[in-house]
């Protein structure tokens, strides 16, 4: 992979990328703050209007509890929480090397951020979901392991995870995924040669290479890498700073799969985008047929995490939530975006973890924060 210079948050992102499965500043929590500490208060910007729990029909005592338990350590190394409610930001804290300013590693939370650009190429007529992914890398003809099976993957089945690929990345070492992240190849190759099990379609299968492949190919259709694309039609309209990517062969593709880095506000952001179907600060960025579309269920209890069961939609997952949704994205060592549709609620974690409590923040979600929830969304 190509080094994104020097710096801290750089040379980790460089070793971050080996696990992808799916600067203190104003605002936010002291890294010191003592574990019994009150919440801190929100301070107002040009990006987000500035609220409280209390104001947004949330209990603060809750919200207290859960964020000094945060920072006493008792989720492992959770870097910040960010509580969206009502297009209102009422909680926001940062812990240990969080900061409002550094953009975290996305990890799988990245393919999340594919689906939203796919979503954007479709409105612009670049591409449907019902074309076939060969069809945009002619210029790798022959290639290797070539089928009908693979001649048949569709943009659809690269987004739902159902792309017959005889690939398996739930243990790490020595997956597909591990050989593409170590390999310095070009990764579209990689990807396009790799060899099929069953025709595309058939069954669910969490494949971080076909995504990768899918950003390569928004980026063909599109005429601009994916990272350009994402800053002309996602990020610049939103008002995302800071955002980078992990980036490979050939031409600096960036990592779709899992390399996208972003501040906790710009999470939030996303959510907020999701909860307004596609419209941000009176924009329509993507339409609201496609966030409908890339959140509908396509398969159904593919994970549990913390003792909840999650379905997916288009590089989605979804959790129930009372007979509603929250649409979910989620990467290794604890990065989440929380949607929770029916009660206007944005939940954003970051963290460090690299053991099993990387879903810790599914927990939280369900013990603290939606419990802290007093009053009916307005």
């Amino acid at each position: 992979m190509r080094r994104l210079g020097t710096g801290a948050a750089r040379a980790r992102a460089a070793t971050a990328l080996l696990v992808v499965i799916l600067g203190t500043a104003c605002g936010g929590s002291s890294p010191t703050a003592p574990g019994d500490a009150p919440l801190t208060p929100v301070a107002t910007s040009a990006e987000w209007a500035a609220s409280s729990p209390e104001a947004e029909g949330l209990d603060p005592a809750r919200l207290t509890e859960l964020v000094q338990r945060i920072r006493r350590a008792e989720f492992g190394q959770v870097e910040s929480l960010l509580v969206v409610r009502n297009g209102r930001l009422a909680v926001e804290e940062y812990f240990g090397g969080g900061s409002l300013t550094a953009a975290h590693t996305m990890q799988s939370v990245t393919k999340s951020v594919v689906s939203l650009l796919t979503g954007i190429a479709v409105r612009k007529g670049l591409l449907r979901v019902e074309d076939r992914a060969a069809g945009f890398f002619l210029g790798y003809e022959p290639l290797a392991n070539f089928d009908d099976r693979k001649a048949a993957i569709t943009v659809r089945d690269l987004l739902t995870m159902r792309t017959g690929l005889d690939w398996s990345e739930d243990a790490y070492q020595g997956s597909p995924l591990q050989l593409l992240n170590g390999c310095r190849c070009d990764w579209l190759r990689f990807v396009l040669d790799w060899r099929m099990r069953e025709p595309p379609g058939t069954r669910w299968e969490y494949v971080s290479g076909g995504t990768i492949l899918l950003g390569g190919l928004v980026g063909a259709a599109a005429g601009q890498r994916l990272d350009r694309f994402a800053e002309a039609e996602l990020f610049g309209p939103l008002g995302v700073t800071g955002a980078f990517w992990i980036q490979g062969l050939p031409d600096g593709l960036p990592h779709g799969g899992g390399g996208l880095y972003l501040r906790s506000r710009d999470m939030a952001k996303l959510g907020q985008l999701v909860l307004d179907e596609g419209r941000y600060a009176g924009r329509e960025i993507v339409q609201p047929a496609w966030i409908r579309e890339s959140t509908r269920r396509v398969a159904t209890g593919v994970r549990v995490w913390a003792g909840q069961r999650f379905d997916y939609a288009y590089l989605w997952w979804l959790l129930d939530d009372k007979g509603g949704d929250i649409v979910t994205a989620a990467g290794a060592q604890g990065q989440f975006i929380f949607a929770v549709l029916r009660e206007r609620l944005v939940v954003v974690v970051t963290s460090n973890n690299d053991d099993a409590r990387w879903v810790a923040p599914v927990g939280f979600l369900v013990s603290h924060i939606l419990p802290s929830i007093r009053e009916p969304r307005r």
